[in-house]
């Protein structure tokens, strides 16, 4: 008799393989940073062409929560060296190889991800400095890359004069996490405020009536998506954030958002998720991806019915053999089951981590 892998076993994964792999090949000791990805046998780093102050920023948040202070203290620290524009204020998307910058646009993801890794890094050892950022760089958002009807800009140029991307969901969801983090890390309510004013601008610009979903692109632009992975981290992120959806009608739409995506953008065979839905719950990419996998694992962890919490360990014993192996994880796969992507991000270990720790381990 087989017995299904627990949300356990899933933790002694991370912790015995995959926290490893980040210390170890594929970490840059000369330079302080994690490569941008390792091989599929997770002994070699990919060759360099960049580095980029998100992956610092998510490996960041993954050694403070596995309570690694040292190797913590040296990304933040990198992180500060090396992608901060003390010239024209925030931070730089990348650096090259040689740590020179590379794409200096001013990317609200980013910066995002900035705020989210030092509150929880400033948290996590008490680093007064860290908080002092989060607080700082929360401050150079609301002010430069802020946009229409209470929403943000995706991306401006290195001095912020010009946008070149207006408000996405995607990094909107993100800066929502990062003050939820950083609520939590310094107890300031001004951070309270400003997810209320965001979860009703973006309710108000992003929200798909029909289905309760969060589209990609603001509603009525062409090409728009709705992203099953994105459904289930918004609904884990309402979770948490409780009184603070204010008026956004959210709670109710993500609820429906949840059920619409698990009928439409899961395999009823292999429970995989696929990467993109239209309107009508079609699905427009089949991909796989291994953040929206765990995105649904946590969604079913923490949702309040107990017969949905009850599809959580099935779940897992499809997940684990599909997507964990002995050297690491499985980035992409397709409708198939074929791997689609062989190489392994800095980036994906954030995902992993936040999955499993909303299952409670």
């Amino acid at each position: 008799m087989n017995t299904l892998p627990s949300a356990a076993s899933l933790r002694e994964h991370f912790d015995r393989i995959v926290l490893p792999l980040w210390r170890g090949p594929g970490f840059n000791a000369a330079v302080r940073l994690p490569y941008e990805a390792l091989d599929a046998a997770g002994a070699n780093p990919l060759p360099v062409t960049r580095y980029r102050a998100m992956a610092c920023a998510r490996q960041l948040f993954v050694f403070s929560q596995a309570g690694d202070a040292a190797h913590a203290q040296t990304l933040f620290e990198t992180l500060c060296h090396t992608f901060q524009d003390r010239a024209r204020g925030g931070w730089f998307y990348s650096v090259d190889a040689a740590l020179a910058p590379l794409d200096t646009t001013k990317d609200l993801y980013t910066h995002a991800f900035v705020v989210f890794a030092s509150a929880v890094y400033g948290q996590r050892f008490g680093v007064a400095e860290a908080l002092d950022l989060a607080r700082e760089t929360s401050s150079l958002i609301v002010d430069r890359f802020a946009a229409r009807d209470g929403l943000l800009n995706a991306a401006l140029d290195a001095s912020f004069a010009n946008v070149s991307a207006g408000p996405l969901q995607n990094p909107l969801m993100h800066l929502t996490e990062a003050w939820l983090a950083a609520s939590e890390a310094t107890g300031d309510a001004a951070f309270d405020t400003a997810i209320t004013r965001l979860v009703v601008a973006l309710a108000r610009g992003f929200l798909h009536e029909p289905t309760g979903c969060i589209a990609e692109l603001p509603i009525g632009c062409a090409d728009n998506r709705l992203e099953p992975g994105h459904q289930f981290e918004w609904f884990w992120l309402a979770s948490r954030a409780g009184a603070r959806l204010g008026e956004s009608g959210l709670e109710e739409a993500l609820a429906r958002a949840f059920a619409f995506a698990r009928k439409h953008g899961v395999d009823p065979e292999t429970g995989g998720v696929a990467a993109a839905l239209d309107e009508h719950g079609r699905v427009t990419d089949a991909t796989q991806r291994i953040w929206a996998q765990t995105e649904y694992l946590r969604a079913l962890a923490t949702h309040g019915d107990a017969a949905v919490r009850a599809a959580l360990a099935p779940q897992i014993g499809r997940f684990a053999p599909s997507f964990l192996t002995p050297q690491g994880w499985v980035e992409c796969r397709s409708t198939s089951g074929e791997v689609a992507r062989a190489d392994m991000p800095s980036t994906t270990p954030y995902h992993l981590l936040t999955a499993y720790q909303g299952m409670g381990v």
